[in-house]
């Protein structure tokens, strides 16, 4: 069997030229993109390049650039103690006072002082009418002269007759007798004296004294009232020893203990401190708010304190040994780890370091491990300061670090020094 081939058909003359029309364009649309895509290659190339040049010029600007610290953006790191505190308040109370009252019965007389006024003890301070009570006296002084010269009659007679005795003129009874009068003499003078001497003593209560030196808080009388025994006259305080009488949670009583220091403050005196120590605890807690009392003794020799005053300040529970203190300015976490900025060889250097106690109000801490005395931190936080940077220290740097001022005595729980 014989196979042909039948001839294809020819193409029209338009198709072709067509199909040659379309080609050229389609070929300078290729050529085109292929020249944008290398051009945007080249050109992200050089911006990649232009900035790594950017960034290592600028870290080399960095590397070179020093800078320069202020006074206040550093502090020398000095050693001395670290004092804990609690704070506490409470009222001032005399150590000693005294209200003076009437041992006997009369009607006033004169007053010698008023409140305000300093007395020394044994100062007058009133006067009773004490006519009767000098009758009184006189009657018994009489009774008691009386009874001395009974006892001396009886005192003869028995003399007399021990002798007739002796010669056997008299029994022995009736010497017995004479002599027991003497006896009965004698216990009679004793009972009049003691007689005198109360009214002696009744006398004498007439003037009313002061017990303690002080100042008179209180006059309970006026001249021309009639007072009785026991009542109060005068009210006299001592104010060179008071006493504090601060109320402290009971939880932390174990970190009291006495002859602690104590700080203070008063209403009035803001600008000035008062000092005292513990001086006694109470065991019991009072009722309600389960705080239990803590006394503190405070010298107050120029008088400045006065009872009743409200005062407010902290109490020394620990106290630690001469240590280096870092500013608590200056900590920085580093990987959760505490560290300082410290200089050294005048660049910026991450010094870990291990803290002991610190005291937030103080704003200090006790460094154990990794800061010696002398070395400067970095106390301010500068963004463009890292480790590594060049700085310059100005020209005064601290030697030592400013001393802590006296704890600011406030309720708030800030004031609260805690272990590091």
């Amino acid at each position: 069997m014989k196979l042909e081939t039948l001839p294809l058909s020819p193409q029209p003359a338009g198709a072709a030229s067509g199909a040659r029309r379309w080609r050229k364009p389609l070929i300078a649309l290729v050529v085109l993109a292929i020249a944008g895509g290398g051009w945007t290659v080249m050109q992200t190339n050089n911006k990649a390049a232009a900035k790594t040049a950017a960034t290592a010029a600028d870290a080399k600007k960095a590397k070179s650039e020093i800078f320069e610290l202020a006074s206040g953006d550093i502090a020398a790191i000095g050693a001395r103690s670290l004092a804990l505190s609690l704070p506490l308040s409470g009222s001032l109370a005399p150590l000693s006072q005294a209200t003076v009252k009437a041992k006997a019965s009369g009607q006033v007389e004169q007053t010698t002082v008023q409140e305000g006024m300093v007395v020394s003890a044994g100062q007058v301070l009133a006067r009773l009418d004490a006519g009767d009570l000098h009758a009184r006296m006189a009657q018994q002084q009489a009774a008691l002269d009386e009874a001395q010269a009974k006892l001396k009659l009886a005192s003869k007679n028995e003399t007399n007759n021990q002798t007739l005795l002796k010669q056997n003129y008299i029994s022995q009874t009736a010497y017995d007798n004479t002599h027991n009068s003497v006896e009965l003499a004698r216990a009679s003078v004793k009972s009049a004296a003691a007689m005198v001497e109360i009214a002696r003593i009744a006398l004498a209560d007439t003037v009313i004294r002061a017990p303690l030196a002080g100042v008179v808080s209180k006059r309970h009388v006026q001249a021309g009232e009639k007072l009785s025994p026991d009542m109060p006259v005068y009210t006299i305080v001592n104010l060179s020893e008071m006493v504090l009488e601060a109320q402290v949670p009971a939880s932390e009583i174990p970190r009291i203990k006495v002859g602690q220091d104590v700080q203070f403050k008063v209403d009035g005196f803001q600008q000035r401190g008062f000092g005292g120590k513990v001086a006694r605890i109470n065991p019991a807690a009072e009722a309600g708010s389960r705080a239990m009392l803590v006394y503190i003794a405070v010298r107050n020799d120029d008088g400045a304190l006065r009872a009743g005053m409200f005062a407010k300040g902290s109490i020394v529970t620990e106290r630690s040994a001469v240590v280096p203190l870092v500013p608590l300015a200056a900590l920085r976490t580093d990987k959760g780890q505490q560290v300082v900025y410290k200089i050294e060889a005048g660049k910026v250097v991450a010094q870990p370091v291990r803290l002991g106690m610190r005291n937030e109000d103080e704003g200090y801490a006790e460094v154990t491990e990794g800061l010696s005395q002398g070395s400067n931190v970095i106390v301010s936080k500068l963004d463009n300061v890292k480790p590594g940077s060049q700085v310059k220290l100005p020209a005064a740097a601290l030697a030592t670090p400013a001393p802590a001022p006296t704890p600011t005595p406030a309720p708030q729980a800030a004031m609260l020094a805690q272990k590091g």
